[in-house]
């Protein structure tokens, strides 16, 4: 009896004892994981709590973009085509929005352009093609084209109705300007094709600027006249009895039978001044670029206009129905050099002083 009575009581110690030690296991648990949970609170708060790293100096400068400083350019362009693919470049210019800062001279006949371009008072200057070439042999690589900006814009007026071929005008006196320069070699080698020779067969009269021939056409002195545009438009506006006889453009290409177009106007920059500052230039050929697309657009073309008359080209209501005309271009890089190569090819091949005595080498033509 007693045996039993002391094995219950010792059966319901080792229960207290199992209860005591599961109750301990479990407190001890839930501290653990209070401490934990406690732990990564205070971690995450202090994650969050923690400010962000600020930048430096290093890593700021190498995610901002450089501000290219301005360069003084010195640009001429011919109160032509050439000046009128700058209208919205000389605007933004005169509104300080240019990406340099150009110094602008707006000339009436190349001769005033040359000489400054060989005494380095110019920098980049627009001229007939033609002419680039002389002055690269002239400077002995001193200069290297940098875009073509005019295609063919030269025509033969007549007052009367007697011209409709290029033999028609044997015998005849054409009053021309552009002399040493693309518009006389033009016209002699599509005279010299068909079979006339400048000088004896026809008889050329040159002019020093555009507007001398106007007034000959009006006044019955002059019957014939080799004019670009948009000098072209201007003479028709004026005079009723003027008509285009002849586009020089097509004749050339008959008589080349193919082999170059006829490129009338380029952009030219010193060699020295390409070397020292391509950012500068490559910026002013953006720009240059950006700018014949604006004046030759037709929304741009109205605003255009009226910037002509504002620069002194010619007359707004003139400028608008010219300007369309006047095939200006922005071409640069492989192609500039296949459409200029071969115009100076025709050319050297015709008369090699056309071209100032020898074709240019590879580093004429400027690519980026």
């Amino acid at each position: 009896m007693r045996k039993n009575k002391f094995s219950k009581l010792l059966s319901m110690f080792l229960a207290l004892t199992m209860t005591l030690s599961l109750a301990s296991c479990g407190s001890a648990q839930s501290s653990t994981e209070q401490k934990e949970n406690s732990g990564a609170v205070i971690e995450q708060e202090t994650e969050e709590e923690q400010p962000a790293e600020e930048p430096s100096e290093e890593e700021t400068e190498e995610t901002q973009e450089p501000v290219l400083e301005k360069v003084d350019i010195n640009l001429a362009a011919l109160k032509g085509p050439t000046a009128l693919g700058m209208l919205d470049l000389l605007e933004k210019n005169d509104n300080g929005e240019a990406a340099n800062n150009y110094n602008v001279t707006l000339a009436g006949a190349p001769d005033e352009i040359v000489g400054k371009i060989v005494s380095g008072d110019l920098d980049i200057a627009a001229v007939p093609t033609n002419v680039a070439s002389t002055l690269y042999n002239k400077t002995q690589g001193g200069v290297k084209l940098a875009a073509l900006n005019t295609m063919g814009v030269l025509y033969i007026l007549e007052k009367g109705d007697s011209i409709q071929s290029v033999a028609d005008l044997a015998g005849k006196t054409i009053y021309a300007t552009g002399q040493g320069s693309t518009p006389e070699y033009a016209l002699n080698l599509v005279l010299e094709k068909n079979g006339l020779t400048p000088g004896e067969d026809v008889t050329i009269v040159y002019k020093d600027e555009h507007a001398e021939i106007a007034p000959l056409l009006a006044s019955g002195e002059a019957e014939i006249a080799l004019l670009p545009q948009p000098f072209v438009t201007s003479v028709l506006t004026q005079n009723s009895d003027v008509r285009v006889a002849l586009g020089l453009t097509e004749e050339w290409d008959k008589a080349v039978e193919g082999q170059s177009g006829l490129t009338m106007g380029c952009v030219v920059v010193r060699s020295e001044f390409a070397e020292n500052n391509k950012e500068a230039l490559d910026s002013f050929l953006d720009e240059y670029k950006a700018s014949v697309e604006t004046v030759t657009s037709e929304e741009g073309l109205s605003h255009a206009a009226e910037l002509s008359e504002k620069y002194d080209i010619m007359k707004a209501a003139v400028a608008q129905q010219a300007i369309p005309e006047c095939n200006i271009v922005f071409v640069e890089g492989d192609e500039m050099q296949q459409i200029a190569s071969g115009f100076l090819q025709v050319l050297y091949d015709a008369n090699p002083q056309s071209v100032g005595g020898n074709l240019p080498n590879e580093d004429f033509y400027y690519k980026r």
